[in-house]
């Protein structure tokens, strides 16, 4: 056990919310290396909060504690906010957390690490649109050109609801955005967000939203959070909008472009602290879920972008954690 750990252990309790806002960013700045780390400041979430460390971001929900990505901290300070929270809330879910999370868990308190999606990281400074396996997106470029859209750079309200709204009709879960795992488009801190709009004419029919990743205080990448397209042009406005974007950050110095949860996007084999129940399960809710969510179509489209890909995982106590996954789903709004 660390010495940080052991000198933690004096604490009698560590407060929930102890860190100011302003604190709070500070920390994210500076340890916001994950996807998602953005994404914990979303509305709804509580924290679990070491003073001189960093924090941790979850959702108490249905009777389910589901954290929100790698704690925001130092990788060498993942174990001391880790064990700690593990103490108070021993039944949580980890969602969307890497292997250095899963490995902790595992090797700590037995808990299953299970692939729960993947994620992809594309290099700038190597980036170009040349190469045999990029066609669909030249292809898509030239469409975009033909139908005169342009793509401009906009942080103003330009008929978000309204392109957002017609999005969501032609989807497979029609009620509700999709939540947790995709902070809302409306967020009180929007720091650094960049927002680039696609534009046939003067008519906005599209847009994607793009959350920035820290390491110490420096912008290091950026990753598409939110995407919609309105629902009469669909063709091509994601790869368009994304080339477009990829374009500003690499002349901008940003050495990298995450794209963000793959889910379900599972490796085949299983390693061996995942669930092989669960794992199976998963393979399964790909394969004939698609009802649910478009998990095929969103692979597909992530793929053509070509970068490195590195799986993702969920970290849970029973090797099938129904209610929890329920409770998840119903969280996420998918049911």
């Amino acid at each position: 056990m660390s010495d940080q750990i052991l000198a933690l252990d004096g604490l009698r309790e560590l407060a929930d919310n102890s860190f100011t806002f302003a604190e709070r960013v500070g920390y994210l700045k500076k340890y916001g290396l994950h996807s998602q780390s953005f994404s914990t400041l979303q509305p709804g979430m509580q924290y679990f909060d070491v003073p001189g460390i960093g924090y941790l971001a979850y959702m108490r929900k249905w009777g389910g504690t589901f954290v929100l990505s790698d704690p925001v901290c130092a990788p060498e300070n993942f174990s001391v906010i880790l064990e700690h929270f593990h103490n108070r809330f021993p039944n949580a879910c980890y969602i969307q957390v890497s292997k250095p999370v899963v490995d902790f868990l595992h090797l700590r308190f037995g808990l299953y690490g299970t692939q729960f999606g993947s994620e992809s990281r594309i290099d700038l400074r190597k980036w170009s649109l040349a190469g045999k396996k990029k066609q669909i997106l030249r292809t898509a470029l030239n469409q975009a050109e033909k139908s005169n859209i342009t793509v401009k750079e906009r942080f103003s309200d330009d008929h978000t609801r309204e392109i957002s709204e017609a999005w969501i009709r032609t989807r497979k879960c029609k009620s509700n955005e999709i939540r947790f795992l995709i902070r809302p488009m409306e967020m009180e801190y929007r720091e650094n967000e960049r927002h680039f709009y696609a534009y046939q004419g003067d008519k906005a029919v599209g847009f994607i939203y793009f959350d920035p990743i820290y390491r110490n205080n420096e912008i290091i990448s950026y990753v598409p959070n939110i995407s919609r397209a309105n629902a009469d042009f669909r063709q091509g406005i994601f790869y368009t909008l994304m080339a477009h974007a990829m374009d500003v950050f690499k002349a901008e110095g940003v050495p990298y472009l995450d794209l963000g949860l793959i889910p379900l996007s599972l490796d085949a084999t299983t390693e061996h602290q995942e669930s092989r129940s669960l794992k199976r399960l998963l393979h399964l809710v790909y394969e004939k879920g698609n009802f649910l969510y478009n998990f095929k179509g969103l692979e597909f489209t992530k793929s053509r972008f070509r970068g490195d890909g590195f799986k993702t995982y969920c970290c849970h106590k029973r090797a099938i954690p129904a209610l929890e996954f329920l409770a998840m789903f119903k969280l996420t709004r998918l049911l």
